[in-house]
């Protein structure tokens, strides 16, 4: 690693400006715990480091019943997992981040640090893009304010501008007759990174479901959204079969990525399986046991 200037702004619009004046030889350090591992394996070798560990409008976690929930980019994973504002209005989302990484990353990790690395193996974006969550982004320009779709562009890749950075994330509040579930596949007990997860969130409407949001990621370049099956489960009273066409569609429309983890056809069978699993938690399903496995 080499030597590097460390750099501790206290606002938004004095860190936008260094990003400005610094061009691509500096990097943003939140948590630290992706960046310090790119600086030792020497995949990253800034000139500068700046920190926004001492800009406060990045904190806290703050929940309004009309404009929803809204998470500081400096709280860490086990923030977010321990609130007791997000386990009672969005027990997926602090389900969630109770299961991200390990330990140590969810004690250092911050889930703006966490989308800003865009890692497609990862927890927090498929999750947060079901529960159709935004990105608020801030410089001395202002806010900016993108969705989820809108924010992750590519494998790795963000639509941060270099002289924006994440404030923070706002999720809008739950409807009545929410139904929702997070599930993510780990291809050996030892490992961190899901191999595939899903997310599921829609609001019950008579005998059917409406708002649909049907999310896979981990085996795709981005999370990305299903509309074939979230249109095909819409209005739908849900049983075992439809659970099985639904994880069908969602199978054959992906378009998995093929790597040392594990091949395109591999990635897209446990989809089908994890897709299943999902949506018959969801909704209340009960699958063969076969069928789970």
């Amino acid at each position: 690693m080499r030597d590097f200037e460390f750099l501790e702004p206290t606002t938004v619009e004095e860190a936008s400006r260094l990003l400005a004046d610094l061009g691509e030889d500096c990097r943003v350090m939140a948590g630290g715990s992706a960046l310090m591992l790119a600086m030792r394996q020497r995949m990253l070798m800034p000139t500068h480091v700046i920190s926004v560990a001492k800009v406060d409008a990045l904190r806290g976690i703050h929940f309004d019943p009309q404009h929803g929930l809204r998470i500081g980019a400096l709280s860490r994973h086990i923030d977010v997992a321990d609130s007791p504002l997000v386990r009672e209005h969005f027990p997926m989302l602090a389900s969630m981040a109770a299961r991200v990484a390990n330990p140590q990353v969810r004690h250092q990790g911050t889930l703006g640090g966490n989308l800003c690395y865009a890692d497609p193996a990862t927890d927090p974006p498929t999750c947060l893009m079901a529960l159709d969550a935004q990105v608020v982004l801030g410089s001395v320009r202002g806010e900016r304010v993108l969705s989820m779709e809108a924010f992750l562009v590519d494998y790795y890749v963000t639509a941060i501008e270099p002289d924006e950075i994440v404030v923070e994330i706002r999720v809008p509040v739950l409807r009545t007759g929410f139904a929702g579930r997070y599930t993510r596949f780990l291809r050996t007990a030892a490992e961190h990174r899901p191999l595939v997860n899903v997310a599921v969130a829609s609001r019950r409407d008579g005998a059917g479901y409406a708002d649909l949001r049907v999310v896979v990621g981990a085996s795709t370049p981005v999370p990305c959204r299903v509309p074939r099956a979230e249109a095909f489960l819409t209005g739908k009273a849900i049983t075992a079969d439809v659970v099985r066409e639904a994880a069908d569609i969602v199978a054959t429309d992906i378009d998995p990525i093929s790597d040392q983890r594990g091949a395109a056809d591999f990635r897209r069978d446990m989809v089908r399986v994890v897709m299943r699993r999902t949506l018959a938690g969801a909704f209340g399903v009960v699958l063969h046991d076969e069928e789970t496995v």
